[in-house]
């Protein structure tokens, strides 16, 4: 800019002498280009992004990183733009996280309720540690869930559908399951949604049943039955080998079924629920106490005292509505 003597006047002296900010100088005064008409000559030509941005959003590769949709690209042979390109044209059009992808699935929370024996099963299988280091032996079990009692068990070498398919119709024969009147509930483990298993629960006419992904609430039963085998202080560290293994289980599962007494079952046996003794074990119990209170009411404050009773029902997840239900009408009484 030509001073008074002809010389250069910069725009800093310039604007001081006027009073006016360099910024509202060069707004007013510098023509501007747009900012998206300034195109880098080495970015893609419009349909060729276009072109890239619908590859990047296309069902089969709107779940992967641009990453591996380069080199699966450069697998099958097909080079459209480097890797860097295509994050700058997901960023240019929307940002990588509007891109297309699969809805995230909805599990349905499992709400299985048993009032009697062999009505709903539930199976898993745990590993047990082998000799050395590595080493497994799997444990096939499969549980009533309104007695506790464990109905069919397997000890093997593997995880297999073909041994679960045949344990369960050994058991489903032993327990002389009539179609269409049990449940078998599981987690969602390879071998308990195999097609060879469903097939036979199909053909035994026993409906299936599986829990939510990484939800252990679901199978509750089954995961007690397993904590109590492994925390009792004969359980080994390791087993030396597979019949070692099968005879603890042995002793395990008949101490299990015969001799414990379950919390939740009115601290009666398995097998005093399942094979139908409970009334029996309850009425002598119910006269121990009578007389007992007889003897000395004093004792017992609140009067006579009554036995633990079996549950009427058992539930895995009990509806929310029906807790509050029952909630309320306490509140109510």
């Amino acid at each position: 800019m030509v001073g008074e003597h002809g010389g250069q006047v910069g725009v800093e002296p310039l604007c001081r002498a006027v009073g006016l900010a360099r910024a509202t100088y060069y707004r007013q005064m510098v023509p501007t280009v747009p900012r998206n008409a300034q195109r880098h000559p080495r970015r893609l030509e419009e349909p060729l992004e276009q072109e890239v941005l619908g590859v990047l959003n296309s069902e089969r590769f709107c779940d992967m990183a641009p990453a591996e949709v380069f080199a699966t690209l450069l697998d099958e042979g097909e080079y459209l733009c480097s890797e860097r390109t295509m994050y700058r044209v997901l960023k240019r059009n929307g940002g990588t996280r509007q891109r297309m992808q699969r809805a995230p699935q909805q599990y349905k929370r499992p709400e299985l309720l048993a009032t009697r024996i062999n009505e709903v099963w539930t199976w898993d299988i745990t590993k047990l540690r082998g000799p050395v280091k590595w080493t497994y032996f799997y444990l096939y079990t499969i549980l009533d869930i309104f007695s506790r009692y464990v109905v069919g068990w397997l000890l093997a070498p593997r995880e297999s559908a073909e041994l679960a398919k045949d344990l369960i119709a050994e058991t489903c024969l032993k327990q002389e399951i009539v179609p269409g009147t049990l449940l078998l509930h599981a987690d969602g483990g390879s071998a308990m949604k195999a097609k060879t298993v469903g097939e036979l629960l199909m053909g035994l006419g026993v409906t299936k049943s599986h829990s939510r992904p990484h939800v252990s609430d679901d199978n509750p039963f089954i995961e007690s039955s397993f904590k109590t085998l492994k925390y009792r202080p004969d359980f080994p560290e390791r087993f030396g080998s597979l019949s070692q293994a099968e005879h603890h289980c042995q002793v395990f599962y008949d101490w299990y079924n015969n001799h414990h007494r379950h919390s939740g079952i009115g601290m009666l046996t398995p097998a005093d629920v399942h094979l139908g003794r409970f009334d029996q074990v309850l009425t002598t119990r119910q006269e121990v106490l009578n007389r007992a209170f007889l003897e000395h009411p004093e004792r017992f404050v609140k009067g006579t005292p009554v036995v633990k009773q079996v549950p009427k029902e058992v539930w895995i997840n009990k509806p929310v509505q029906k807790q509050q239900q029952k909630t309320s009408s306490l509140i109510k009484n």
